[in-house]
């Protein structure tokens, strides 16, 4: 199964690959050391933001309850 799923992955990487006019390999490296990277920062730096925000809320919210 572990085999299947990693062949169509490579598969789905080779059709991409081909569609922007580049090798698999730069395709991997774009989408796992560039891409990937770079969204995982921006939804952490999301997360912190929002919880920043449920923060104050919850502050303002108690301050009204009282």
């Amino acid at each position: 199964m572990m085999n299947q799923i990693f062949d169509w992955c490579v598969h789905v990487l080779v059709y991409w690959a081909g569609i922007f006019g580049i090798t698999y390999k730069e395709l991997n490296v774009w989408v796992f050391v560039i891409i990937w990277p770079i969204l995982t920062i921006i939804l952490v730096v999301i997360i912190f933001k929002q919880r920043q925000v449920i923060q104050r809320l919850s502050k303002s919210k108690l301050s009204l309850d009282t």
